[in-house]
């Protein structure tokens, strides 16, 4: 404060050194970044004069939202830097005016003058102090461009759901299948129900995975060249879980099927001069009937290991048991929308593959015996 003992403050606080040096380094980076900006540019674009299989690869490693982000890190940096070399001007004046002042005011013969010097220099530490608010304002946004924000956990879990809707319908199946069973201990038909919804996405998901090209390939690559990495165990596992989840829902329009047409073939003789429409209803009917039946039947199906585990065990037990295996598939679909993590990743896998081969697979086995057994000639 001796140094403006005579204003009793410092009317332009700051370093003008301190702020220029700090402007010289944000521009220094911001030409880094634009240079880097240039260079990947230049090669993930296809027209780069870096061509072949490296090439191919590297470009698919990189982002295709890095360009963007090193460029926008660039705009951030320059503006930043721009606004610095600025305040750093403005520093030096309102320092320099603030020594104005503060020589004025050790100079002043009277009370007055000292009074209206005082007042003045208040003036310049508000404009001062606006000044520096703006800066602050300015370089905040500047800052908040330089990376892009990690995204919230709805927004997290809505951007895996779209990028790979496959997954999703697996994930959701899973989760169903558990929330069914939970139901079905108090109400059998709407858990029954619920369970019927998820395997009918599990066909779904068959479905858009067979026909994605990059699923295939991780399947086809460890069978034909012995590619057994995470990505084809991955793959084998969530093909093995969307085929025995859809068993249920196929057998049951399979009965179902089965029972309408016969039930609508029988109407139809039983009236030769009705219309096509008589065994619509009938038909309805039937297939409604037999594919709750064949669904409720296939319910109660265990697997050969779980039956022989609890063979001395109540029916209560055995439910509440299901419920447990069906939870760990809720629990792994559940993890997959969490934070990227290869540990919790690859032990999701090993814990679905398990429950796959001791459990599910087995099971879905024996309801597929059963059902193809009902619907023989």
């Amino acid at each position: 404060m001796a140094e403006h003992a005579a204003l009793g403050f410092d009317p332009a606080p700051g370093n003008p050194a301190a702020v220029l040096a700090l402007a010289r380094k944000l521009g220094a980076s911001a030409k880094s970044l634009d240079e880097a900006s240039r260079v990947v540019t230049d090669l993930v674009s296809h027209s780069s004069s870096w061509q072949g299989e490296a090439a191919t690869a590297f470009r698919a490693s990189l982002s295709r939202d890095l360009p963007r982000y090193l460029a926008s890190a660039h705009t951030s940096l320059a503006e930043a830097a721009r606004r610095l070399t600025g305040w750093h001007d403005t520093l030096v004046a309102h320092r320099e005016l603030a020594a104005r002042y503060e020589a004025q005011a050790a100079a002043a013969k009277t009370e007055e003058a000292l009074t209206d010097t005082r007042r003045l220099a208040r003036e310049l530490a508000a404009e001062h102090a606006a000044a520096a608010r703006r800066v602050a304002a300015t370089l905040n946004a500047a800052t908040d461009k330089l990376a892009p924000k990690e995204p919230g956990l709805l927004a997290s879990i809505w951007h895996k759901i779209t990028e790979d809707p496959a997954d999703a319908l697996s994930n959701a199946s899973a989760i169903l299948g558990f929330v069914g069973a939970l139901v079905a201990l108090a109400c059998p038909p709407a858990g029954l129900a619920i369970m019927l919804v998820g395997s009918g996405l599990s066909l779904a998901a068959l479905a858009m995975h067979a026909s994605d090209p990059k699923f295939r390939k991780s399947l086809t690559d460890g069978l034909t060249k012995g590619q057994f990495d995470a990505d084809f165990w991955k793959s084998s596992v969530t093909l093995m879980g969307d085929t025995v989840g859809s068993v249920p829902g196929v057998a049951a329009l399979a009965s179902g099927a089965k029972a309408g047409t016969a039930a609508a073939r029988a109407a139809m003789a039983a009236a030769p001069e009705a219309s096509a429409l008589t065994g619509l209803s009938p038909g309805a009917t039937a297939f409604r009937q037999a594919a709750w039946s064949t669904s409720d039947d296939l319910r109660q199906v265990e697997s050969p290991l779980t039956g022989w585990a609890l063979r001395t065990s109540t029916q209560e037990t055995r439910d509440r048991v299901g419920v447990a295996v069906a939870g760990t598939g809720a629990l792994t679909a559940t993890l997959d929308y969490g934070p990227d993590n290869e540990t919790v990743e690859h032990s999701s896998t090993s814990v679905d593959g398990a429950r796959g081969v001791l459990e599910d697979a087995p099971s879905a086995i024996r309801k597929s015996g059963r059902v193809w057994s009902e619907l023989r000639p």
